[in-house]
């Protein structure tokens, strides 16, 4: 692995990055209980909120984005802690249709919305931040979220990783959506690849053989830039569906948890994980087994991903 020095025991802090949620009191505890689960990396994502799917404005500096003094603050506190950070501003639809259908003609049509103008706003959205990981030293920073119709813009992105790379010298990534991983023309373009690797508990061996292909074939690290479970009944079958109906179930969580990092430590290129989620404001631990959520404190798999990461720390750390 040429641009990652050690096993990436990473998980994703602080979404949906609302306003007013961090830099408070409640988020330093929350991104302290993260770190003493032997977390090293963790991935700082907000959201930008734009109209609707077809919209080409992406009003950054608006409400409910946090401000610049917090996504600094988070920064700080992370490597305050001693963790790594990837920065990762992502771009959210108001009406509550998913990123990856934000979507234009594939050619420009005057008087329709285009490509070109979305990529105009998003390149002043991802150049500020980009701005702000270099002034930081964030060590990585994220391009780009599951946005699957936009995955085909190839020229786009191309154009807007160059930019970014005139201002930002830490490791560039992409996270793609789930089984995208080998629909991505331009992953010579990052450093990084990397996925949402929300795979159903009895289909991570397929999967990582797909993906397997494009790591050799890309010459390119891999991490996870998310990947996990609710603690559900029934989610490890469907872990993508945080709405899936289910009664609370740390046991599910944990069994998804052991399949998952099973599978992944057969496959050296596997360069880790920023697991999914912490949230800013956590729930009290007395609360964790009635918690429905991604977030694994005071659960099993909480406990079992202590182990695993400091494990894998120590490891790494005695090479």
């Amino acid at each position: 692995m040429t641009a990652l020095d050690a096993a990436v025991c990473g998980m994703t802090w602080g979404w949906t990055g609302v306003r007013g949620t961090w830099a408070t009191p409640d988020a330093a505890a929350s991104m302290r209980a993260m770190r003493d689960h032997a977390v090293t990396w963790t991935a700082l994502a907000y959201a930008a909120v734009q109209e609707t799917p077809f919209s080409t404005d992406i009003p950054f500096e608006a409400e409910p984005t946090v401000t610049d003094d917090e996504i600094v603050w988070a920064i700080r506190e992370a490597k305050a802690l001693g963790m790594k950070v990837c920065l990762k501003p992502v771009v959210n639809v108001a009406d509550g249709t998913w990123r990856a259908h934000i979507g234009f003609f594939d050619w420009d049509v005057p008087g329709e919305p285009s490509w070109t103008e979305w990529f105009s706003s998003y390149r002043r959205f991802l150049l500020h931040a980009a701005q702000l990981a270099e002034a930081e030293g964030c060590e990585m920073l994220c391009v780009g979220c599951e946005m699957v119709r936009a995955d085909g813009q190839e020229q786009h992105w191309r154009a807007l990783i160059a930019e970014i790379r005139e201002v930002y010298s830490g490791l560039v990534t992409y996270n793609c959506d789930k089984y995208q991983e080998d629909r991505i023309t331009w992953w010579d373009a990052v450093d990084v690849i990397s996925s949402s690797g929300y795979y159903p508990i009895d289909e991570w061996e397929q999967n990582l053989d797909r993906i397997e292909r494009v790591v050799t074939a890309s010459d390119r690290p891999f991490v996870f830039l998310e990947a996990g479970c609710p603690s559900r009944e029934g989610s490890p079958a469907r872990p993508n569906d945080w709405s899936l109906p289910g009664a609370p179930s740390g046991a599910a969580q944990l069994s998804y948890y052991e399949a998952m990092f099973a599978a992944c430590a057969r496959r050296d290129w596997v360069g880790g994980f920023f697991l999914w989620d912490w949230p800013p404001r956590l729930y009290a631990a007395a609360d964790a087994a009635t918690n429905d959520d991604y977030c694994p404190f005071g659960k099993p798999a909480g406990e079992y991903l202590r182990a695993t990461y400091a494990a894998l720390s120590t490891k790494e750390t005695s090479r």
